[in-house]
C-alpha cells in the first residue's frame, strides 16, 4: 500500500484553502503576502512528508530557507492592514529578504546555528506583530468594521502559531542534543504542521480584508476640545449621511470623508466612548437595524445587508453585544402592533 504521510495531506488541504483565498468573488485587491504565506506553508509542508515520510535528507537543506521566509511574509500581510509602509518597496524587500539569506549563508557555513537563527526569527517577528496590533482592532485601519474583529483575532493567531514554531525549534534542537532526537520526529511531524496550519487560516481569514492604498498620517496629541469637534463630525456623518451603511467601510474611508486624520478618530472615539471605532460605527448600524425590525416586515438577512453588514454571524454577534438578544427576539419583543 502506497505510504502517504501526514504532511502531504495538510499540503494538499492548504492548497484548497489558497485556491478558497485566491478565487473570491469580489474584485478587492489580494493581500499577495498572506497568499504567500499559504503557498509556502505547502511547501514546508511536502518538504515535512519527503524527509520524515520517505527519508529524503537533501530536503533538509531547503526547509530551513522556506521557514525563514514565513515570518515576514506574515508581518508583511499585516502591515498592509494597518499602514502603508514608508520604505520604499525594494528597500522592503530587502529588509524581509534579510532571514532567508543568513538561513542560506548558515546552510553553506554554519549549520549548527541554523536552529537558533530560526527561534531568534520567529519570536523577532512575532514580537514585531504583536506590537502592531497593540491600538487593537483600531490597528487594522485598512480593514473594513465588518472584518475588522475576526481579522484582528486571527493576527493574534498568527503571532500565537510563530511563537509556537520558535518553542518546537528550540524543544526538537534539546531533544536532538539529550536524547539523540527521541521525540523530534513526533514534534515536526504534529508541531510544526499544526503552527503551519494556524498560520496559513490565519492568513486567509485576515486575508479578507481589504488593502487600498493610504496616506500616513501624524498621531494627534490628547485635546478635549479637539475630541469634541471630532466626535461632532463623525456623528453628523452617521446621522446625516448614514455612511455607516457603507459595507466597505474602514477608519481610512471614514478618515477621507470626515477630512479628519484617521488617528484623530481612533482616539477621539477611544477616549470619549471607551470603545473602538469598530463598535462606534456597529452601534449606529444595529440601532438602525432595531428601528427597521420594530417598523418593518423586511427580513433580518434584508435588514442586515441594508444596514451595512455582509454576514449574519458578524451582525448576530454585533446585535447581541449591543441588545443582548438575538435579532429576532428583539423583533418579537419591540414589534409595533399594526
Amino acid at each position: 500500500m502506497l505510504f502517504v504521510p501526514l504532511p502531504f495531506v495538510v499540503a494538499i488541504l492548504l492548497l484548497v484553502l489558497f485556491a478558497a483565498v485566491a478565487r473570491r468573488d469580489d474584485e478587492a485587491p489580494r493581500n499577495l503576502p498572506f497568499l504567500a504565506l499559504i503557498l509556502v506553508s505547502v511547501l514546508q509542508s511536502l518538504l515535512s512528508g519527503l524527509r520524515w515520510g520517505y527519508g529524503m535528507q537533501g530536503v533538509m537543506f531547503i526547509a530551513p530557507i522556506g521557514a525563514a521566509i514565513v515570518p515576514p511574509l506574515a508581518y508583511c500581510g499585516v502591515s498592509r492592514l494597518v499602514r502603508t509602509s514608508r520604505l520604499a518597496t525594494l528597500l522592503r524587500i530587502g529588509l524581509h529578504g534579510a532571514p532567508a539569506v543568513v538561513i542560506v549563508l548558515l546552510v553553506a557555513l554554519w549549520r549548527d546555528a541554523i536552529d537558533v537563527a530560526l527561534v531568534l526569527i520567529f519570536v523577532g517577528y512575532a514580537v514585531a506583530i504583536l506590537l502592531l496590533m497593540r491600538p487593537g482592532t483600531d490597528a487594522l485601519r485598512l480593514a473594513t468594521f465588518e472584518n475588522a474583529v475576526p481579522a484582528y483575532r486571527a493576527i493574534l493567531f498568527a503571532a500565537f502559531a510563530l511563537l509556537l514554531s520558535a518553542a518546537l525549534d528550540t524543544f526538537v534542537f534539546l531533544d536532538l542534543a539529550w536524547t539523540q532526537g527521541r521525540y523530534a520526529l513526533v514534534m515536526i511531524t504534529v508541531g510544526n504542521l499544526a503552527a503551519l496550519i494556524i498560520l496559513s487560516i490565519a492568513g486567509a481569514v485576515a486575508s479578507r480584508s481589504r488593502t487600498p492604498l493610504e496616506v500616513v498620517e501624524p498621531t494627534p496629541e490628547p485635546d478635549v476640545a479637539e475630541d469634541k469637534e471630532t466626535m461632532i463630525a463623525i456623528q453628523r456623518l452617521m446621522e446625516t449621511r448614514r455612511i455607516y451603511r457603507d459595507m466597505d467601510l474602514n477608519l481610512d474611508r471614514l478618515a477621507r470623508k470626515a477630512g479628519i486624520p484617521a488617528r484623530q478618530i481612533s482616539a477621539a472615539i477611544n477616549r470619549t466612548t471607551a470603545k473602538n471605532v469598530s463598535q462606534y460605527v456597529n452601534e449606529f448600524r444595529i440601532a438602525e437595524a432595531c428601528r427597521l425590525l420594530a417598523e418593518t416586515e423586511k427580513s433580518v438577512t434584508e435588514i442586515m445587508f441594508e444596514v451595512g453588514f455582509q454576514t449574519k454571524s458578524n451582525f448576530n454577534r454585533e446585535f447581541r453585544r449591543v441588545t443582548g438578544m438575538a435579532p429576532l427576539q428583539w423583533r418579537e419583543k419591540n414589534e409595533q402592533p399594526a
